[in-house]
């Protein structure tokens, strides 16, 4: 599935429709068995700019509405994170603030040439730790580089942000969307079940706290893969040299 976030003439910038937007989508996927692979990507020139600072959302009537605010924002992230589908951030322009940790919550990221990302809150007088930036960014590319983006709030590039690993590819514009959908392919094509349990399995072991505890939770998770529908026709197709059909087990 492919999903625009959709405020070109705002820079895509998020306010309380665009969130009420999002939380309509993630509740559609959380029940859709067909749809494999979201691709996320926005609309014109950005990617999204983060909180639009003329709209309901930032507009305050006091620390307890700027909380739920927050809190709302959030709980995207955290679904992102969670939802049994991958999540492809393909990146077209800004991606700052919010719309940088929707880049961060996505499990695999793809950038245009006119990306760039930041994270400016620190020139705000604001902690750049929003929307589980400081939790997921230090684990995506290491404490010291999270820490020098996150304290100067510097812009940085899709060449920068090839280099130190924050997205796998840099492509040019007019290719994003294709060769987004290409990885979505590739990933739709394997065995759904499988596919869901390794991205569980993945988010799951950056919560645990040793690799003995890791190893124990691969393996009841490959125990419960072991019955499923979908390894008994790939065992099959593979004896029966056809291609698999996992249609048939949704």
């Amino acid at each position: 599935m492919l999903a625009s976030l959709n405020r070109p003439d705002r820079m895509n910038a998020i306010d309380r429709g665009l969130i009420l937007a999002f939380e309509a989508l993630l509740d559609r996927l959380e029940g859709d068995l067909e749809a494999r692979v979201l691709v996320l990507t926005g609309v014109g020139r950005a990617f999204c700019a983060g909180a639009d600072l003329k709209s309901d959302f930032v507009e305050s009537g006091g620390p307890e509405s700027t909380l739920m605010s927050q809190l709302s924002l959030a709980k995207l992230m955290q679904r992102l994170c969670k939802l049994r589908q991958p999540v492809i951030a393909a990146v077209n322009g800004a991606a700052a603030g919010g719309g940088f940790a929707f880049t961060l919550a996505a499990d695999i990221r793809i950038a245009a040439k006119s990306a760039h990302f930041g994270i400016a809150n620190a020139r705000l007088g604001l902690s750049a730790g929003e929307c589980g930036i400081s939790w997921l960014l230090p684990r995506a590319i290491g404490l010291s580089r999270a820490f020098e983006l996150m304290l100067t709030g510097r812009r940085f590039d899709a060449v920068e942000a090839e280099r130190i690993g924050y997205v796998v590819e840099t492509v040019d514009d007019d290719a994003l969307i294709d060769r987004a959908m290409e990885t979505a392919r590739l990933i739709a094509a394997n065995a759904p079940f499988g596919v869901w349990m390794t991205k569980d399995i993945v988010r799951a072991n950056l919560e645990v706290g040793s690799m003995d505890a890791a190893i124990a939770l691969e393996a009841r998770t490959q125990l419960l893969c072991g019955q499923s529908g979908d390894f008994r026709e790939a065992v099959n197709a593979f004896l029966e040299k056809r291609p698999a059909d996992f249609s048939r087990n949704d």
